[in-house]
């Protein structure tokens, strides 16, 4: 009994703590009135790699630029995450972090919970809108604090962006605190 009430004393400070880290990581509500979600979300459609062209500063993506993230199908039914960047310039190092999600059910199946910690899911991934061709993402959650602005390419075209930019600004978001991520070129 002593041995229970230790491991879940132990978890559940392991949970206040990481909940204690991703507060003091919180940046400005860029958007007051986060909307739900507009399309429905074909998943495997969704699956693949994108490129971060902007996004709001977190503490946890401070200073990375050439930010991708990837994401699979796994055995379990799962999605396997994994985020990668150049820490400090497109020249610094490589850093990844690996995790998994799962779709939150609904009626869009647009919002996923996210877990780099083992079996704590704490993040939440809401895919706002997307091109439909999927090739342009735009994701955020319900805080307002984090936005996304994600492209099949490393560097589209400025209409593009452009289109992704103003949807953004449709959807609410306060576009004066977004940090462009620098890609780099295509060749």
């Amino acid at each position: 009994m002593i041995k229970r009430s230790v491991s879940f004393i132990a978890i559940t400070a392991a949970a206040l703590a990481l909940g204690a880290c991703a507060t003091l990581q919180r940046g400005p509500v860029g958007n007051a009135a986060v909307p739900e979600p507009v399309r429905s979300v074909d998943l495997n459609a969704y699956l693949g790699r994108w490129y971060e062209i902007g996004r709001y500063e977190a503490g946890f993506q401070r200073g990375c630029e050439a930010s991708t993230a990837t994401y699979t199908l796994r055995d379990d039914g799962l999605i396997g995450v994994v985020n990668t960047c150049l820490q400090g310039g497109l020249d610094g190092e490589f850093r990844s972090v690996e995790g998994k999600a799962r779709v939150v059910e609904g009626r869009w199946r647009a919002k996923l919970e996210v877990s780099f910690f083992g079996p704590f899911y704490f993040g939440n991934y809401w895919i706002l809108d997307h091109a439909e061709d999927y090739s342009w993402s735009i994701v955020g959650e319900g805080s307002g604090r984090y936005l996304w602005l994600l492209s099949r390419t490393p560097q589209p075209s400025d209409p593009v962006r452009e289109q992704i930019m103003s949807r953004a600004r449709e959807l609410g978001y306060d576009l004066s605190i977004l940090r462009p991520t620098i890609q780099p070129s295509e060749n």
